[in-house]
């Protein structure tokens, strides 16, 4: 009896043809451990990797090993009101620079402060408590130009 080929049979995914790049390295994983009973789900974004809990973005994780910068470490996706509390929870916690801005909505757990692990984790817990004070609901997506239906 010969046995036919899947298409989910290791030659297939060997296959040149088929190969798919591997994706990267997850920045600071553990953050994903623990929210792991949440089932967040995840998006490339920026060079990072955006987490996603329900319809909101609460953190982007970077950590640019190649390039070291000052701004790797665990994103919170907040706005300016919301900082001053926020501080309290983590001393840390300071703007993004590389978006430019002064001050930004998003704000960075650095990854080289001496707190770091424990204010990811923290993050994380607020995150399952779902505080009002960490994520936002993405805009829509514009449609490209030139995509609207014709009418014919």
């Amino acid at each position: 009896m010969v046995k036919k080929k899947s298409r989910n049979s290791p030659s297939f995914r060997n296959d040149p043809l088929f190969r798919v790049k591997p994706r990267g390295r997850v920045p600071h994983e553990f953050v994903l451990e623990a929210l792991a009973g949440l089932k967040p789900r995840t998006n490339p974004m920026f060079g990072c990797l955006a987490v996603y809990v329900g319809e909101k973005i609460v953190l982007i994780l970077r950590d640019k090993r190649d390039h070291p910068a000052p701004d790797d470490g665990v994103w919170l996706a907040t706005t300016q009101d919301h900082h001053e509390s926020l501080r309290k929870d983590f001393p840390n916690m300071r703007s993004i620079t590389v978006l430019g801005k002064e001050v930004t909505g998003w704000q960075v757990l650095p990854a080289d402060a001496p707190d770091f692990e424990a204010a990811a984790l923290r993050a994380c817990e607020l995150v399952a408590a779902r505080d009002p004070r960490i994520g936002k609901i993405p805009k829509p997506k514009r449609k490209p130009a030139g995509s609207k239906k014709q009418k014919g």
